[in-house]
């Protein structure tokens, strides 16, 4: 007999798919809308086809509209600040220094490696940018002036304080440059690293260290300080994906692949380390999970990746590197695409975050110097706001509202976002609210929870009065009191995210046309974002929270607000170009529009989403007449397993439906088998589709729906199935 079946919303990882009868246990990219499931929408990469690959990874991004009414998103990755409108991405990256030089160039013949002299110290490590320009001339080589004037290169390796070296896209063919005309080189300021490592080096508590997971091989090869192929013995176990870390000598490298046993995407003296000649044979040490002296395998030094901190001051956005300055752009300048951001006058040199607080307008640090100018007095649990409407002024006084205010439980804060009523500010331990109340206070704080601190910068949104975020321990949510959001996926979560080296990869956001917010984070053994998890607050329930889990990977997310629909970053860390930094070596972000059509656009080429889902297992027993005890010959989906079940056809329903949907009837016998698709599945059911047949037979049946193709979209409905009993055996 047909026989609906129905399961409760959300995904369930805390049980067996044995134990979850009547629920979901899987799925990727899906979500749920009025507890149905139904595939999530499409994205689509924004920006000039072959103009819109940005160097380094996305760490921050911010929408805002100008007064002119003109869109514009700021966008910060690890190296370059970039302002995108209209489709087009523009670099407006501060500059730190600006050198002019004569005569500075060498080449050599058969090498795509260039190298500039200096008259004084560079101050540049490796993977920072540079724009060169006012290029005159270059001798006895194939690269003419264009090749280098206007355009920005990546720094490979510096040999000393005075030289350092770039990558050409393709090799000398002339005699070797000894001499060049004049040039002007200006130095972008450093964000920091791609990804977050554990710490190492000198004077940082790691001298007399080892590696948590010491392997060791040697060299097939010697390699000078500039060498950037790294052959060794034995690679195999070496990590091969990410941004990973060997020691040579007193050298540390990172590199970004493996090739048999040639090491890829390396990257010389990084960590504070100085490039070196190292001889054939010397040992090499896997250093990625790096230890110091006295500290357990999982010590909690690290170094975290570089990050921005977004916000606009009306048509200025203000943006922050993470433990560096703030810096201005003005976007109602006319000639403002071309202008590049400032550093802000009178305000903190280094701090861990920033925000603009609303409706009162003060620009508000977090974790930030004592003393004004003085990096060195940077204290992580210390704020500092500016006066009202003033930017420029941090010193209070009688007649200004600048003032500030230590916070007391936590080590550092992590973090700030504006909500409702107040700015919430965590701490690694506890959640503050920060509430303007005029003069002579400026802001009342007050702690309101305690071991709730926040996993990382970006872990945290706010809607509709509410703050939600992501801890160390669990997730949560704050409106008027202090809540621990229950979650049916968290073992699956915490029990495979990455935070050995802390947390900051974490990143939240908000997705409000359809009431989620989600977390995007890095997996036990991935040093970039590749999972996420979702929290419905439409559909969910103090009974029934509704969550999904899924592969999408995005290292910043904002919402709809201002451009319609959401946009996000994310991060390819595979050693690759860029459209405009040469020899970028540090992978690169692409700026996605989401919520668009049914597939990935990426640079024009078209990719299916495959999204699927998968119940728990389902059972039946017979039921019983009352009066006789005898079966009734109507199965009960509320059974034990007792019976095998033969699945004759089942009758498909989706609400909407483009394109084939897969489904797959997942059948075993015992919860410990192998789950084995049925004899004439699976099946690709289409709009027309009436019903189909199954000759399906097992103990235990589990419903899976998928897609694999492009333009397939479906939102399932209520399926019916012909089960009957058949036997014990």
């Amino acid at each position: 007999m047909l026989q609906k079946i129905g399961f409760q919303p959300g995904i369930n990882k805390q049980l067996t798919p044995t134990g979850a009868e009547g629920q979901w246990v899987d799925g990727d990219n899906v979500r749920f809308r009025y507890g149905t499931p139904e595939k999530m929408g499409g994205w689509n990469q924004l920006g000039n086809v072959n103009q819109n690959e940005l160097t380094g990874a996305g760490r921050g991004l911010h929408h805002f509209v100008s007064s002119t009414s003109i869109k514009f998103s700021i966008i910060g990755t690890n190296r370059i600040l970039y302002a995108f409108s209209g489709g087009i991405f523009y670099d407006i990256h501060p500059i730190e220094t600006t050198t002019t030089l004569t005569n500075a160039f060498s080449t050599t013949n058969g090498s795509a490696t260039v190298t500039i002299t200096f008259s004084s110290s560079h101050n540049m490590s490796p993977g920072d940018v540079m724009l060169m320009d006012n290029f005159t001339a270059i001798t006895n080589s194939n690269y003419s002036a264009s090749d280098f004037d206007d355009k920005k290169f990546m720094v490979v390796t510096t040999p000393t304080n005075t030289t350092l070296t770039i990558t050409m896209p393709s090799n000398e063919s002339g005699s070797g440059a000894t001499t060049s005309g004049g040039i002007r080189v200006q130095k972008y300021y450093t964000v920091g690293p791609a990804v977050q490592a554990q710490g190492f080096g000198w004077g940082l508590g790691s001298w007399g260290g080892e590696d948590a997971s010491a392997i060791t091989t040697t060299l097939d090869g010697g390699i000078n300080s500039s060498t950037t192929t790294v052959v060794l013995t034995d690679a195999s176990q070496f990590p091969s994906s990410g941004t990973n870390f060997i020691l040579i000598g007193t050298e540390e490298l990172s590199y970004t692949g493996v090739s048999s046993n040639t090491l890829t995407g390396v990257t010389r003296g990084v960590r504070g380390t100085t490039a070196a000649t190292h001889s054939d044979n010397a040992t090499v040490t896997n250093t990625s999970e790096y230890v110091a002296w006295g500290e357990a395998a999982s010590g909690d030094l690290v170094l975290e990746p570089g990050m921005w901190s977004l916000d606009n001051f009306g048509d200025k956005a203000i943006c922050l590197i993470h433990d560096g300055p703030c810096f201005e752009w003005d976007s109602s300048l006319s000639n403002a695409t071309a202008t590049r951001a400032t550093i802000i006058t009178g305000a903190p040199t280094a701090s861990r975050h920033m925000l603009v607080s609303t409706p009162d307008r003060h620009l508000v640090f977090f974790g930030t110097e004592t003393t004004i100018g003085l990096s060195t007095t940077q204290d992580n649990m210390f704020i500092r706001f500016s006066d009202q409407e003033d930017i420029n002024t941090y010193t209070p006084t009688a007649t200004n509202t600048a003032g500030t205010q230590r916070l007391a439980d936590g080590s550092q804060i992590m973090g700030a976002i504006r909500g409702r009523d107040a700015i919430y500010v965590w701490t690694d331990t506890a959640l503050f609210t920060q509430r303007f109340v005029g003069q002579p206070f400026t802001f009342a704080f007050a702690q309101v929870g305690t071991n709730c601190g926040l996993a990382g910068q970006n872990a945290c949104v706010e809607v509709d009065g509410a703050a939600y975020w992501m801890s160390e321990n669990g997730f949560f949510r704050y409106a008027g009191r202090l809540e621990s959001l229950p979650c049916l996926v968290e073992d699956f979560v915490y029990d495979n995210i990455n935070l050995s080296s802390g947390n900051q990869m974490v990143s939240a956001g908000l997705n409000n046309l359809f009431g989620e917010v989600i977390w995007f984070y890095p997996t036990t053994g991935s040093s970039v974002v590749n999972r996420m998890v979702a929290y419905n607050y439409f559909d969910s329930s103090p009974q029934r929270p509704v969550w999904t889990v899924g592969s999408l990977a995005r290292t910043m997310w904002r919402d709809s607000a201002v451009f319609g629909l959401p946009h996000a970053l994310s991060y390819d860390a595979a050693t690759d170009t860029s459209f405009d930094v040469i020899g970028n070596t540090e992978g690169r972000t692409a700026y996605y529009e989401h919520e668009t059509g049914t597939d990935e656009n990426r640079n024009g080429t078209i990719t299916a989403i495959t999204a699927n889902i998968e119940s728990g297992d389902f059972d039946i027993t017979q039921q019983r007449a009352q009066s006789t005890g005898q079966s009734t010959g109507v199965a009960t989906f509320k059974g034990d397993g007792e019976f095998l079940m033969k699945i004759r056809r089942f009758i498909p329903d989706f609400i909407t439906q483009t394109g084939t949907t897969r489904i797959t009837l997942e059948l075993r016998n015992f919860p410990n088998d192998t789950q084995a698709s049925s004899s004439l599945g699976p099946f690709d059911i289409t709009s027309s589709t009436q019903k189909v047949d199954t000759r399906a037979r097992a103990r235990a049946v589990a419903l899976k729906v998928s897609n694999t193709s492009t333009s397939q979209n479906w939102k399932l409905g209520t399926f019916r199935l012909d089960i009957q009993p058949d036997g014990r055996r």
